[in-house]
């Protein structure tokens, strides 16, 4: 079975439809996103709106979630970027913060406005901060 993604106008993941793969092999039994595309016609959906995923994640890096992003420009399906400071991780599937975790026990915060992790003791600063 083949999986396409719809995202809705800002490429956020709004559902994954499942389509037989018999609809998109080509005469010589390889398997064509627009065949998938040319099938899913009849729902009315924009074919920049289609976007095929792998449920193995063997290309576009991940398997598309509801509520993950599309990102075009790294053919790749992510979580929605935390922060503008956040940079992809070395394999390219997820975000990561530009400064490390703090090797410590307590959980931390990452404080975009100084660019660092605050820890939990610490968390009452006031900052905007997103929980990990």
């Amino acid at each position: 079975m083949a999986h396409f993604a719809i995202l809705d106008e800002g490429g956020i993941v709004t559902s994954v439809i499942v389509v037989d793969n018999r609809f998109l092999t080509d005469e010589s039994g390889i398997e064509q996103e627009s065949l998938g595309k040319r099938h899913l016609a009849p729902l009315g959906i924009d074919d920049e709106r289609l976007i095929q995923t792998s449920y193995n994640s063997n290309f576009r890096k991940n398997y598309a979630g509801i509520g993950m992003k599309y990102y075009a420009e790294l053919d790749a399906f992510l979580r929605v970027k935390p922060y503008p400071s956040w940079i992809l991780n070395e394999s390219g599937t997820d975000w990561k913060a530009p400064v490390e975790h703090p090797q410590s026990e307590s959980l931390g915060t990452w404080d975009e406005a100084g660019q660092r992790w605050i820890l939990n003791d610490e968390a009452n600063s006031g900052s905007t901060l997103l929980k990990l």
